[in-house]
């Protein structure tokens, strides 16, 4: 261990990131009380005592055309402050959470100059972008992964790096409490419930968020009993109504302000987009459909990249289509409606085929379950000492 308190400078984008380098300053600040820390972060960086430059919310990008251009030159004027003074001021160590676009050039300057490197959260490299492996490895003296078949995948490529678990399945309990929940949000014990989650941003919601709508109004014809529950963030949630009005779904769906993991902890069955919510519905031991779409030019584009039979985190994590994935074109509503209500049969008819679900979740869960802040605050310990 270094003979000083390190300083360490940070960069998180998003909420995730301000949450992960958040529980990575508790894991920080057990081995070195009273670190200083500081960089481009959010509120709970701020909690711990970071010194925020700039705030996590000026490395969002939204909009389109002139607006999208604007922040990114701001994005970009702000990395190119963030490293001339870092390479003025030099940290002990250097750690960029996620955000690999604005981070791993911005870790391979500082890397050259001498600085310690960590990057926390392997991009997704085995899913697609494998070019990504060369920026890595020039970026980082060491890689923070969050699942568990990464750290040997790094090493093959000449890359040092740890498995430290997934915050979240340190959040979401391994038997989530469906009564409570459903109290919660208002739902009775017995009847048919669906969590519809069409993502959380606006492109998602464009090409996403009809086709479950419409899928849904052909559930509740075959289930008139069924109740359809949307968590939705609060910028969302009048054009999700109007979504939802235009299919007809009226008093069988109700769009709540946030709440996912409540409504996850509800639900029967979700039908949900391709992304992290997945895994999170995973951890919520909970049967799923999942789907995407997106611009078929962009499609067209993932589809030359992917490197894996599945997209879903889960699918991905198991190794098998242990949920059915249904994306682009074969995303038809009455794909999505048959699929959704095969698992509601199921339900009823083959309760060894939803345990069975069940046991493969909770083995994952297991996996992933970790004490993140200890591991991570000792990966890096072991960098500076190095």
């Amino acid at each position: 261990m270094p003979n000083h308190t390190p300083r360490v400078a940070m960069v998180a984008g998003e909420t995730s990131g301000d949450l992960l380098a958040g529980l990575l300053l508790d894991g920080l600040q057990d081995l070195w009380p009273g670190l200083p820390s500081g960089g481009i972060g959010g509120a709970q960086m701020a909690q711990r005592g970071f010194d925020a430059w700039w705030p996590s919310e000026k490395l969002a990008v939204h909009g389109y055309s002139f607006e999208l251009l604007r922040r990114l030159a701001e994005i970009i004027g702000i990395r190119k402050k963030l490293r001339a003074r870092l390479l003025q001021d030099k940290p002990d160590v250097f750690i960029g959470v996620d955000a690999p676009d604005f981070n791993l050039g911005l870790e391979a300057d500082l890397r050259a100059s001498g600085i310690k490197t960590v990057h926390f959260v392997c991009p997704s490299i085995w899913a697609w972008r494998a070019e990504r492996i060369e920026k890595i490895r020039r970026a980082a003296d060491h890689v923070l992964c969050i699942f568990p078949f990464e750290p040997e995948l790094l090493a093959g490529h000449g890359i040092a790096a740890t498995y430290v678990g997934h915050p979240l399945a340190g959040v979401i309990p391994l038997e989530p409490d469906r009564t409570a929940a459903r109290a919660r949000l208002g739902l009775a014990e017995g009847e048919p419930v669906l969590a519809i989650l069409p993502g959380s941003r606006s492109a998602e919601v464009q090409y996403i968020a009809p086709g479950f709508f419409q899928a849904a109004a052909l559930i509740r014809h075959a289930l008139p009993a069924i109740k359809m529950i949307v968590p939705a963030v609060p910028a969302l949630h009048e054009r999700l109504k109007r979504m939802a009005h235009d299919c007809g779904l009226g008093d069988a769906l109700t769009i709540v302000a946030g709440q996912s993991h409540t409504v996850l902890a509800a639900c029967d069955v979700t039908l949900i987009a391709s992304g992290t919510a997945t895994l999170e519905a995973a951890l919520f031991k909970r049967p799923m459909v999942i789907s995407y779409r997106m611009h078929p030019w962009s499609w067209r584009l993932m589809r030359r990249k992917q490197l894996q039979p599945w997209v879903g985190l889960p699918n991905i994590l198991c190794g098998d289509f242990v949920v059915p994935e249904l994306l682009q074109d074969a995303a038809t509503p009455q794909a999505l409606s048959a699929a959704v209500l095969d698992w509601f049969a199921a339900r009823q008819h083959q309760p060894e085929r939803i345990s069975a679900l069940h046991q493969r979740f909770a083995a994952l869960h297991h996996s992933l379950r970790r004490n993140t802040p200890q591991l991570a605050a000792d990966a890096i310990r072991k960098v500076l000492t190095a």
